[in-house]
């Protein structure tokens, strides 16, 4: 028996087109299946990978780098008010502390010890942490200054030239004083304790610093243990960018000389 097959212009129910057109449409629809897979995946992962990086910022912040907001104007010109700094907190496990570092560090033992402290129930202490990861502080007993005396240093103002003296040795302090300020408005004399630092603001007329503690344990001075980190870049505004380098005065030989042979000296009068 022949075939007459199929009349012209018909095709098979199931033919090569419908086939074709089937194969098409489960390609279009693959792909649409997998994004929305990946669109839930994603929002199921954000909680996970934001506790993740919140733990990571914990971390860091705790044991490697801080950021602080300043908040007076004691640091000026070398820090506005509002300006955000990074503090190195691993630097003084690598190398002491310099003369001219600036330092972020907590007066609770020295400036304002006996004073009482902030609230130190749990809610409080985990609002302080969050806020500390971007860089805003409410503890009032932290610190932003220079280092000009290290322990043992000889610490005096003024001499004949209206120059703050280490050692003997004169300070230029042009180059970070606020302008129009001098070196100090009152007199000092003081041999910096074992363990201590003699800090001051760049903006000597209204810094709150060393020179108004004289009551305090160290007389004005603060302890080393007591140092946080060394506040060593400006990382917020754009415009005030810029690493906190020691200036050159604090580079001197002699600072260091005259303090070795006054040591030496004492050593062998004893």
């Amino acid at each position: 028996m022949r075939d007459h097959g199929a009349a012209p212009g018909d095709q098979p129910e199931n033919g090569p087109q419908d086939e074709s057109r089937d194969e098409q449409q489960r390609d279009e629809e693959r792909p649409q299946a997998k994004s929305g897979k990946r669109h839930r995946s994603f929002w199921r992962e954000l909680p996970v990978l934001l506790v993740a990086a919140l733990v990571l910022a914990f971390i860091v912040k705790t044991f490697a780098f801080q950021a602080f907001v300043i908040p007076t104007g004691s640091m000026q010109n070398t820090l506005a008010i509002g300006d955000r700094v990074l503090v190195n907190k691993i630097v003084y496990h690598l190398r002491s502390i310099h003369r001219g570092d600036i330092v972020v560090f907590d007066g609770s033992t020295s400036w304002d010890a006996g004073e009482p402290r902030p609230s130190q129930n749990l809610f409080a202490v985990a609002l302080s942490e969050f806020e500390g990861l971007f860089g805003v502080s409410n503890d009032n007993s932290i610190y932003i200054k220079r280092v000009i005396g290290l322990p043992g240093d000889h610490v005096q103002c003024c001499n004949a030239g209206g120059q703050l003296t280490v050692n003997g040795v004169p300070l230029a302090e042009s180059d970070y004083l606020y302008p129009g300020n001098t070196p100090s408005d009152q007199q000092f004399n003081i041999t910096v304790p074992a363990g201590q630092l003699w800090v001051m603001g760049d903006h000597r007329a209204i810094s709150d610093d060393s020179r108004g503690h004289p009551g305090s344990p160290g007389g004005g001075a603060v302890p080393e243990s007591s140092v946080i980190g060394r506040a060593f870049v400006i990382v917020w505004p754009p415009s005030q960018w810029g690493f906190l380098n020691i200036p050159a005065t604090f580079e001197q030989p002699a600072l260091s000389a005259l303090r070795e042979i006054g040591d030496t000296l004492t050593g062998d009068e004893r």
